[in-house]
């Protein structure tokens, strides 16, 4: 008589559980990119630091409000972001860390005109200290405010205040002009509605400019 040996039987593929191999997959791929990439994803809380630090220090980092309630001496400016009369938006933020003024005005306002030479002139005194002039037109064309700028001479950039959305936020829309002085730490420290004359705005940029 012959013994057979009894069959073992072989494990079947359809036993093994789906979940635990999907696991195991989930495990090996995040095991492979940490050995690529752990040092970029997860680098250690110092470099991480490091990179905000140099981020803040830039000029104009920090983020300016967009909006809120009227604005007062010692706030920091509204944000805004808006054509030159070449095409180029520039915003408010890439000028903090120099002394600004925001003149609002148009072509239309008779005491706009009296005040721009004057603003021309302080413009020319103290440029090499790093003061920009920001003249929002309000709700005219690019070729209006060009028009207007030659025919003065002014060389500060002007900007074009569409629909007076930026005079609105600043509270400041209808009363032209208008201006708003930001010291270099992008603090406001003085809001004038009116005419300025050349004695007001040499006041006000001693108030801005430091010493």
């Amino acid at each position: 008589m012959s013994i057979q040996n009894p069959e073992i039987p072989k494990p079947s593929q359809e036993g093994r559980n789906p979940v635990v191999l999907v696991l195991g997959g989930a495990v090996l791929f995040a095991v492979l990119l940490f050995l690529l990439f752990g040092q970029s994803l997860f680098g250690s809380s110092e470099s991480i630091e490091h990179q905000a630090g140099l981020l803040a220090s830039e000029p104009g980092s920090e983020l300016l409000p967009v909006s809120g309630g009227p604005l007062q001496v010692g706030d920091r400016p509204y944000e805004f972001a808006l054509q030159d009369i070449q095409g180029n938006t520039q915003s408010l933020s890439a000028f903090i860390g120099q002394p600004i003024i925001i003149n609002f005005w148009a072509t239309w306002c008779g005491p706009c005109r009296i005040e721009m030479p004057e603003l021309q002139a302080v413009f020319e005194e103290h440029q090499d200290e790093g003061l920009v002039i920001l003249a929002l037109d309000q709700d005219e064309s690019a070729g209006e405010a060009q028009e207007y700028f030659a025919e003065l001479g002014l060389t500060f950039t002007p900007l074009l205040d569409d629909d007076s959305d930026t005079a609105r936020n600043y509270g400041l829309q209808g009363t032209l002009p208008s201006s708003v002085f930001i010291n270099p730490d992008g603090e406001i420290t003085v809001i004038h509605r009116g005419v300025m004359t050349r004695g007001q705005i040499d006041l006000f940029l001693a108030e801005t400019i430091p010493a």
